[in-house]
């Protein structure tokens, strides 16, 4: 069996092509790539990726999936050397590899499926349709020192300048006992850290923090948590209470905050304003001092003013962020926000290249703040890794899976150098 796997887009997909490229028949010989439609870049992304595969694996077969996948199956049944286009709701069931064809047919209730042969579970949703719970997938990462089990997905929110609700459905929580499992499992596997993710894991049954009290005290041989993205509006107190006193959840926290202008949030239909989210950032660091803060950030939404624009800018230091993801607008095909009056292009590039290069300044002066300190690192591969707090370390002579306290030496471009402490 040769598989390569492709994943494109949020830490959920590399989770999930990690697990069908696990699931594929012995003997046979596949590329998956699993898609994402976030931005109109990420759908270009995701074409070129599989033309470049096809280009460099000839005899391979590719099976296409995830959220582009989901949105326009037919665009990507077209791509020259495309065996199949598989949706999200099948792309895991455990039947996956017996469907022919392109577009196999769709599974009885459009469930999803357990991955690597865990019992498939049916449930009522609230409109009486049968939708499924899926049990958690995960991705090691560099041989299986870093690894994402998926905790839920799919998002009940409809921002007006998102599909991925299109494609991913309603919110869905995989049952604690299968996230315990898949964390095991990765742990048996050699990983030293695990990371939590999905579409929107705040919106998790019971709570996010619940949920992570529970996992800490069933998996003890977990010493390293770390949460992709949060919703900062939706951060339960169990959370904050393992902010302040759990040394094991990594102190690194990603918000998507997306915008730092009232009204601009108000028109994406996001549920918090900018005052609450610089509460909430004032809130994680009151908690744990070492706490740092990462962003998503849209440039360019359709209305948005040089005045509102300023206020995302400005967002960068009110919320001490010093890992800042920032996008372009992207209008995506049947969402609200496509049809609100757009900010000319030309515009909407300065004010991103704007966003990146504040947030660039941020984050050099947070990296050389570090010189001299001491810091937990876990090396990933090759001599490097990250501290608790997110910071990029090399640690010359480290080998894969150590652990420790590390000094801080010096800064390279956008890396920490360190010795052993």
């Amino acid at each position: 069996m040769t598989v390569q796997t492709i994943s494109l887009g949020c830490r959920l997909n590399f989770a999930e092509a990690e697990t069908i490229g696990r699931s594929v028949p012995d003997s046979e010989n596949w590329t998956i790539v699993n898609s994402c439609a976030v931005t109109n870049e990420a759908v270009r992304q995701t074409r070129q990726a599989i033309r470049r595969a096809h280009r460099d694996r000839p005899d391979a077969k590719i099976l296409v999936t995830g959220c582009a996948a989901e949105l326009d199956p037919a665009a990507f049944a077209a791509i020259d050397g495309v065996t199949r286009v598989v949706g999200n709701r099948d792309k895991l069931h455990p039947r996956l590899w017996d469907q022919k064809g392109a577009h196999p047919e769709p599974v009885e209730g459009r469930a999803f499926a357990a991955a690597n042969g865990d019992t498939l579970r049916q449930a009522q949703g609230e409109r009486g349709e049968v939708t499924g719970v899926m049990a958690p997938v995960a991705r090691g990462l560099q041989s299986h020192i870093k690894a994402y089990v998926a905790v839920q997905t799919g998002c009940d929110h409809r921002c007006t300048f998102c599909s991925i609700w299109q494609a991913r459905g309603e919110s869905r929580s995989y049952p604690f006992e299968a996230v315990r499992d898949a964390i095991a499992r990765e742990i048996d596997r050699g990983a030293r850290e695990i990371v939590l993710t999905g579409v929107d894991i705040t919106d998790v049954e019971g709570g996010l923090g619940t949920l992570c009290q529970r996992l800490l005290a069933a998996e003890p041989r977990l010493q390293r948590l770390r949460l992709s993205s949060l919703d900062s509006i939706e951060i339960d107190e169990a959370l904050f209470e393992l902010i302040a006193g759990e040394p094991r959840l990594m102190p690194h926290f990603h918000l998507s905050l997306q915008a730092g202008d009232d009204m601009v949030l108000k028109r994406m239909k996001r549920r918090h304003s900018r005052a609450q989210a610089v509460a909430t950032v004032d809130r994680i660091k009151s908690a744990r001092a070492d706490s740092t803060i990462g962003a998503d950030l849209i440039a360019g939404f359709p209305t948005e003013t040089e005045e509102m624009a300023v206020n995302s800018l400005k967002l960068l230091d009110d919320c001490d962020i010093v890992s800042a993801h920032i996008f372009p607008f992207s209008p995506r095909p049947n969402t609200p926000a496509a049809r609100m009056p757009q900010v000319d292009r030309a515009i909407v590039k300065a004010r991103a290249a704007r966003l990146r290069e504040r947030a660039a300044e941020r984050r050099t002066r947070w990296l050389d703040s570090l010189i001299g300190t001491a810091l937990p690192v876990l090396i990933e591969g090759d001599g490097l890794g990250h501290s608790g707090n997110f910071a990029p370390v090399a640690i010359a002579g480290a080998s894969r899976g150590d652990r420790g306290s590390a000094r801080i030496i010096a800064r390279a471009g956008g890396q920490l150098t360190a010795l052993w402490a």
